[in-house]
C-alpha cells in the first residue's frame, strides 16, 4: 500500500472508533445514574454510619440523604455526560481495539502477533485489578481521612470533585498495574534478561514506593502501602515471566549463550579443521587473475585563470 492509502484505511478506521464511542456513549448515558451512585456509595455509608451514631436513637433519621454539594447549576450535568463518555469507552472497547488492531496488525510478524493477543489479554484484567483495588483504597482512606475531623466540623462534599478524585485514583491504579507489561516486554525484546531483573528487586521495591507515595492522592498510609506491595507482586511475576522466558530460550542455544559479561568461554575441546586449497566450486573452475589495465590517457593541464579570462572576455 502507498502512503494515501495507509492514511485513507486509518480515516477509516477512526471514523468506526468514533462512532462505535459515541453509540456506547448514548448506552451509558442510561446507565450514567447506577454507576454514580455506586461511586457515592463509600462516603454515603461512611456518612450513614456516623449519621446513626449521632443519632440518639441510634437509628437513620427519616428523609435522610447523603450531604454532597452541587456548586454550579450544570455540575451534575457535566458529570453525567463525563461519566457517559468513560463508560462509552468502555463498552466500544472491543469495537475501537478491534480497529486499531486491524490497522497495526498486517506490519506484524507472526510471533509477533502471539505476543500482542497475550499483552492485550492480560492488560484488560490487570486495568480492572488496578481499579478495584483503587476503590477499597479509597473506602479505607475516607474513613482515615474524615476522621480526623473533629466533633466540631460539618463535612460536606462536593460532588464534582469528589468523583474526580475517586476516578483519578482508579485510572492511576490501572495504568500503574501495566507496569509487569513493559518489563515482560523488555524481556521478550533482549533488552534485559531474568537474572538481572531479580538482581534490581531492591532498587525496584524501593521505586514502587516512591511511586505509590506521589501517585496516591490519600495522605493515610494504606492506600500507599496497598498500592506498593501490588505492583511489587506484580514486578516479581513478571521477574519469574522472564526467568522462565530466558530458560525457554536456551534451550536451542549453546551452552556459552548463558554466560555473564565478564566471563569467557571454555576452547578446550575446539579443534579448528583444516581448510583444503580452493581448486573449484561447484564445479566451477576458480576465477583467473584480471588482466593488466592500460594506463588513462593524461588529461590537459588547465590553463592559468588570467588566460582563461580573456577567453571568456
Amino acid at each position: 500500500m502507498t502512503l494515501m492509502e495507509h492514511l485513507r484505511e486509518l480515516r477509516t478506521r477512526l471514523f468506526r472508533a468514533c462512532v462505535a464511542i459515541l453509540l456506547g456513549t448514548i448506552v451509558a448515558w442510561f446507565l450514567a445514574e447506577p454507576v454514580l451512585n455506586f461511586i457515592q456509595q463509600p462516603y454515603c455509608d461512611l456518612m450513614v454510619a456516623k449519621a446513626i451514631k449521632e443519632s440518639s436513637t441510634h437509628t437513620l433519621p427519616d428523609g435522610y440523604k447523603c450531604p454532597f454539594v452541587q456548586l454550579g447549576v450544570t455540575d451534575v450535568l457535566v458529570l453525567k455526560l463525563k461519566l457517559s463518555l468513560w463508560l462509552g469507552l468502555i463498552l466500544a472497547g472491543p469495537i475501537w481495539l478491534y480497529q486499531l488492531w486491524a490497522f497495526i496488525a498486517p506490519g506484524l510478524h507472526r510471533h509477533e502477533r502471539r505476543w500482542a493477543y497475550l499483552f492485550g489479554g492480560l492488560a484488560g484484567p490487570l486495568f480492572a485489578a488496578g481499579a478495584y483495588l483503587s476503590f477499597v483504597v479509597v473506602s479505607e482512606g475516607l474513613i482515615f481521612l474524615l476522621n480526623m475531623t473533629g466533633p466540631d466540623i460539618s463535612t460536606t462534599l462536593e460532588i464534582t470533585r469528589y468523583v474526580d478524585f475517586v476516578t483519578g485514583m482508579m485510572l492511576v491504579f490501572g495504568l500503574a498495574f501495566e507496569f509487569p507489561l513493559g518489563v515482560m516486554l523488555a524481556n521478550i525484546a533482549g533488552v534485559v534478561s531474568g537474572r538481572k531483573l531479580l538482581s534490581w528487586w531492591r532498587f525496584a521495591v524501593f521505586t514502587t514506593f516512591v511511586f505509590a507515595a506521589i501517585a496516591t492522592p490519600t495522605a493515610d498510609p494504606f492506600g500507599m502501602t496497598a498500592l506498593a506491595l501490588a505492583l511489587s507482586m506484580l514486578y516479581f511475576g513478571a521477574v519469574g515471566f522472564a526467568m522462565f522466558n530466558d530458560r525457554r530460550r536456551g534451550r536451542n542455544r549453546p551452552s556459552y549463550a548463558d554466560l555473564s559479561d565478564d566471563e569467557i568461554s571454555s576452547l578446550d575441546d575446539y579443534t579448528p579443521e583444516p581448510v583444503a586449497a580452493a581448486t573449484s566450486v561447484g564445479g566451477y573452475d576458480p576465477v583467473e587473475p584480471p588482466t593488466p589495465v592500460d594506463a588513462p590517457t593524461p588529461v590537459e593541464r588547465p590553463r592559468s585563470l588570467d588566460s582563461r579570462y580573456d577567453d571568456i572576455t
